[in-house]
């Protein structure tokens, strides 16, 4: 109940820096580090750690064979027991730090031994410092009056030994008088308030101390009638550690009978002013809060003795802790806190449920199988000896969502958890322990180093904003009882009825249903209180169900079922009775949606229905913290939508394709497969390509008929980009013109038989086939000595053929089986494609490896589940670019899961031992172990770091915005940062093809050479493939100048192309007459030198734009123009 929370800080990326787990852990592991000197270079690079031949054959010790053999039982590896041991180090306490601790908390308990001794009629005493407590009621009966402490003590996790970093917080307890209180101070708020009051005494007796630098108000676990006083020491130690100060009544003043679950105190007269003529009902929770300030000294009496008879207790509950504090459970009302955690692993003790023998990593591990086996809201557990003579567990049931009866067995500890905080707990201990027992999962990594804000877990987030109208939810759900219980707390009081009315309207839709944790407020001593409706918004967290996540019919019970009077209760005016195909009759509720991504908001809609139906909580209460970056990747005219729909058309047609190239007949050769090579065939491609049918009167035909070209003076005509069909491995008659096949005259023949493709129109798409034979890269690779011998060499055309005809369509195939099974893979990968050609990154980071990358977080979502929305997806891509290490470490995507374990470590291990001659970005699949065939090339180490900069800008900024309860532009994190460019080349936007797809697209948009109407299924003329101007300029401009500067384009409808400058572009050379392109001749001292010639060079980008280029903008000062 007291036990300070934890936080393990994550280090922010900085470029390409190691932060791997083991990089991670800082000071405290510097004497570790120290000793392995070696393993890690100057460059943050691990290498192997070489030993001496001596050192490496010495027999090992007693005490390492013991190690040895406690790694190989209980860890996957040895690794794994260091990494556990390091981080115990690193959030232990520090002798400096317990020396301060010590010296402020002497300090304080001094000062308050001085506290005045006063008759008191008002509060004008407190002058300057205000009550912490909202009075509602306005007036209680009760004197009081100021005295020192009966006593002070030091409670909580640190006299325990159980307080960790980075948070410290260090609990004192300061004894009221006894003279202070009243037999009858348990009804009404009457102890309550004085409590706060004299919490007040001591905040302004303690505002004159120069030991104190700075005074807050908060609450304890956000409970409003249990205020606590923060105190900070001055100077630099102000961070390092907070005392709470916490005012509690003397041992037994009051007789925990009192305070049974089924017990009243506060009186419906004196809370509502209206005479009660029924019997008063229950107080379960304001009980609990009277009596938990009775036992903080009992219980840490009794976990004391617990403690000591397990050396590695302290040490267990430090690693749990970690666990919730990473999973935000361990803040806020409701909360699983520390004291919960150490009350927990008590239980496991005192029931021999874990030996007292055990280490860290078996305590926490048993911890989390308790957790997520056993139902605490079905089956309770208790820590009292004699529960005989107490309340039972069936009456803690009957008054609590959750039961864990503490020692006293008066005192339920999770009085204030709902059902939905427990789910959420068991949720996340059941898959901790999956990955743990995972061999290919680094358990660490996932389990306690990374954080799992609601954000990147919940598949869908909503904020419920404006809290003031769960007032009228209390009268609407008729809650006034269970609001007397909560001393007011609206808020509290309702959230679990409002969970439990969108559980019920949700049903198979969703996995999981969890709420964000009121946090504790803090406030200065000199402010009033906030008021409940002061608090941050709350958010609600859904893990969809993707096989009825997306339905749109909510099917009932039959009419004359005695549930349909339920059903329709539920529903109201929306559930009507339909007869359905199978003769069924039953009540439904049927949403529109014509598309996936409109699907996806059926969710939002009975959210919305349901909140306005039965608790009168209106739709602009609730917002959705997703659904805003469609629009970034939207697609069609008339209907947006995210482009499953637009896909799936090309996938169809595809097949159709491929099923006459199968009927073909008559071939000097038989057809042995038909693959699939391009992106829009994985369902990956940004903009999915659309069926169009053309209009002919843009175009002109030539007279060698190879298709159509625009008609001079007109603008860009539509970009068709082609599909490419790959694996046709033959050679077929061209001439044919069976089942649909298209050959456009000799001149086309022609020009297929010189690339070996065929470009074909199929339901208004345009396809290009490619012949391929699977021997052609191996034949390319042979070449014959002098002497007649037979060798075989590498070379860059057989690499490159094989990665056109064997890597992309086995990627293809494989990923489109991928999407199969996840819904929205396809949509966080267009997302990432869309994010990376946006800031100016897709040609180093290029569509196969983003895919991969995409893979990964469903293949290996440790310590998540896999995204069943595009934005979690999305959002999760962002964390993963930017925070894998790597450096050291090789990203392995397990495909069809064909690596096995030992094969991952080996990979590792290789990647280890050669990582000086391996790309910068190493990606590992099942067909490409030792290469990375789709890094191999590119990204380079400069534009990985700035991917990985520009990655965690970006996710802070969405995350950020997102979680603001407000709505934002979310395009922000699309728009490139310009401002470190040299030169800006501004384009004229009618000659952008795919300006209406940009960014920030402009308002006005039209179709170039398209109409409406169906386009026709095959023949006609060939219409114009891959004419993109701007792409072209840029080729060029990369021939001509890319020794001088790296040139940017964002392709998906960008209008300016960025340039910098090569660091040595203006260095002087020695002048030779070779090498004077784009240079000028500059003398110095009698030596001729050459240096660019900046005027000649930004006069060639127009020339070479001319009529696409609208105007350059010179950015930098690097040269005098």
């Amino acid at each position: 109940m007291f036990g300070g929370g934890t936080k393990v800080k994550q280090p922010i990326p900085e470029g390409l820096s190691a932060h791997g787990p083991i990089g991670e852990l800082t000071n405290a592991s510097q004497d570790s580090k120290r000793k392995a000197k070696g393993t890690v270079s100057d460059d943050g690079v691990l290498r192997p750690v070489k030993l001496s031949k001596k050192e490496l054959y010495k027999a090992p010790t007693v005490e390492e064979l013991n190690q040895l053999k406690e790694a190989e039982n209980l860890f996957h590896c040895s690794i794994l027991k260091m990494q556990m041991e390091e981080l115990l180090k690193e959030v232990a306490l520090s002798e400096h730090r317990k020396k301060l601790v010590d010296s402020f908390v002497q300090q304080i308990t001094d000062f308050l031994q001085c506290v005045p001794e006063s008759e008191l009629d008002d509060i004008s005493w407190l002058a300057g410092v205000e009550v912490p407590f909202l009075l509602v009621p306005s007036t209680a009966k009760g004197k009081f009056h100021m005295e020192p402490p009966a006593s002070i003590s030091l409670v909580g996790s640190y006299p325990l030994g159980t307080c960790i970093k980075p948070k410290v917080s260090v609990d004192l307890a300061v004894t009221i008088p006894a003279s202070i209180l009243h037999p009858m101070d348990a009804i009404n708020q009457r102890y309550s308030r004085k409590r706060a009051l004299y919490l007040a005494g001591l905040a302004r007796h303690l505002s004159f101390a120069k030991c104190v630098g700075s005074l807050h108000y908060s609450c304890l676990h956000g409970n409003r009638l249990r205020p606590v006083l923060l105190l900070k020491p001055p100077g630099n130690d102000s961070s390092k550690v907070t005392l709470r100060i916490h005012a509690i009544p003397p041992p037994d003043f009051l007789k925990p009978s009192r305070f049974h679950p089924q017990k009243n105190n506060i009186r419906t007269e004196w809370f509502t002013g209206v005479a009660n003529t029924h019997s008063e009902p229950p107080t379960p929770h304001y009980n609990s809060t009277v009596l938990g300030d009775h036992l903080p000294l009992s219980h840490l009496q009794f976990l004391s003795a617990i403690s000591a008879q397990c050396p590695a207790f302290g040490e267990g509950v430090a690693l749990l802790k970690v666990w919730l504090r990473q999973r935000e459970l361990d803040q806020g009302a409701g909360c699983f806190c520390g004291f919960l955690a150490s009350m927990l692993m008590a239980y496991l003790l005192s029931t021999h449920k874990v030996g007292k023998t055990m280490n860290p990593y078996q305590l926490l591990r048993n911890a989390l199988h308790f957790l997520a086996s056993t139902d605490l809201t079905e089956n309770g557990i208790t820590l009292a000896k004699n529960p005989d003579s107490k309340p039972s567990l069936p009456e803690f049931h009957a008054a609590f969502s959750v039961v864990f009866v503490d020692p006293s067995g008066h005192l339920n500890l999770l009085a204030d958890m709902t059902v939905f905080t427990y789910k959420r707990i068991q949720h996340e201990a059941s898959l901790s322990l999956t990955f743990w027992d995972d061999p290919t999962v680094d358990g660490f990594q996932a389990l306690l180093m990374t954080p799992k804000s609601m954000l990147r877990t919940y598949d869908n987030v909503f904020k419920l904003v404006n809290l003031v109208k769960l007032q009228t939810s209390c009268k609407k759900l008729l809650l006034l009882n269970e609001l007397m219980d909560h001393s007011g707390n609206y808020v509290l009081t309702a959230l679990p009825f409002v969970l439990s009315l969108l559980q019920r309207g949700l049903g198979e839709r969703i996995h999981l249903l969890v709420h964000s944790l009121p946090q504790d407020p803090e406030w200065p001593v000199d402010s009033a209180p906030p008021k409940h409706k002061d608090q941050p918004p709350l958010s609600i967290g859904l893990l969809l169900n993707l096989e009825h996540a997306l339905s749109v019919l909510e099917r009932g019970p039959p009419a004359d079922n005695p549930k349909a009077a339920e059903f329709r209760q539920l529903w109201g005016s929306l559930s009507q009775l339909r007869r359905f195909q199978d003769g069924a009759i039953t009540e439904a509720v049927l949403w529109s949606g014509n598309s996936i991504s409109h699907r996806r908001f059926i969710v939002l809609k009975i959210i919305n229905h349901l909140l306005e139906l039965h608790a009168d909580i209106p739709k602009s209460c609730i917002i959705v913290a997703g659904g805003q970056l469609d629009d970034v990747i939207a697609c069609g005219i008339q209907n947006h939508t995210t482009g499953e729909e637009e896909s799936l058309e090309v996938v169809q047609s595809y097949d159709d394709l491929s099923r006459k190239l199968w009927q073909l007949k008559d071939l000097p050769l038989s057809i042995t497969s038909v693959q699939g090579a391009h992106q829009a065939l994985r369902y990956t491609q940004v903009f999915p390509p659309v069926p169009v049918r053309l209009d002919y009167s843009f175009f002109e035909k030539k007279k060698n008929r190879l298709g159509l070209v625009p008609k001079e003076n007109n603008p860009c005509p539509c970009y068709i980009a082609p599909i490419k069909g790959n694996g046709i491995q033959t050679l077929f008659n061209l001439s044919t013109h069976q089942n649909g096949i298209v050959s456009h005259d000799v001149d086309i023949i022609q020009k297929f038989s010189l690339r070996k493709k065929l470009e074909t129109i199929n339901d208004g798409l345009v396809f290009r086939i490619q012949v391929a034979y699977h021997r052609e890269p191996q034949i390319l690779r042979e070449s014959l000595t002098p002497e007649g011998m037979l060798i075989y060499r590498d070379n860059a055309e057989a690499q490159a053929l094989e990665l056109e005809t064997l890597h992309k369509p086995f990627l293809t195939s494989t990923l489109h089986g991928l999407q199969q099974q996840y819904g929205c893979f396809g949509v966080v990968c267009r997302l990432a494609k869309r994010w990376l050609a946006s800031q100016f990154l897709l040609e180093d980071i290029r569509e196969e490896a983003t895919d991969l990358l995409v893979a990964s977080l469903f293949l290996h979502p440790a310590p998540f589940t896999p995204p069943s929305s595009p934005q979690v997806g999305f959002l999760r891509f962002l964390h993963l670019l930017s925070t894998f290490d790597w450096k050291n470490n090789p990203l392995i995507v397990n495909l069809n899961g064909k690596l096995t374990a030992v094969e991952q470590t080996d990979i590792k291990n290789d990647f280890v031992a050669s990582r000086e001659s391996l790309p910068t970005m190493f990606i590992v699949t099942p067909n490409d172990k030792k290469v990375s065939v789709w890094t191999k090339e590119a990204p380079s180490v400069q534009m990985l770091q700035r991917a990985v900069m520009l990655a965690a800008e970006s996710l802070r900024v969405l995350e950020t915005r997102l979680d603001s309860g407000e709505k934002q532009d979310m395009r922000v994190a699309f728009r490139p940062p310009l401002e470190a460019y040299d030169v800006l080349i501004h384009l004229d936007s009618k000659q952008v093809p795919l300006l209406a797809k940009a960014v920030d697209p402009p308002v006005n948009t039209f179709q170039r050479g398209t109409h409406g109407g169906q386009p026709y299924a095959s023949g006609g003329a060939l219409p114009v493939i891959d004419y993109d101007p701007v792409r072209l300029y840029l080729s060029e401009l990369r021939d001509a100048f890319g020794d001088l500067a790296l040139f940017f384009y964002d392709p998906y409808g960008g209008t300016v192309i960025a340039v910098l400058w090569k660091p040595n572009a203006f260095e002087p050379k020695p002048f030779k007459t070779s090498l004077m392109n784009a240079r000028r001749v500059k003398v110095n001292d009698d030596v001729a030198t050459t240096v660019p010639n900046v005027e000649a060079i930004l006069q060639d980008f127009r020339i070479i734009g001319e009529g696409l280029v609208k105007r350059l903008e010179l950015r930098t000062e690097k040269w005098v123009v």
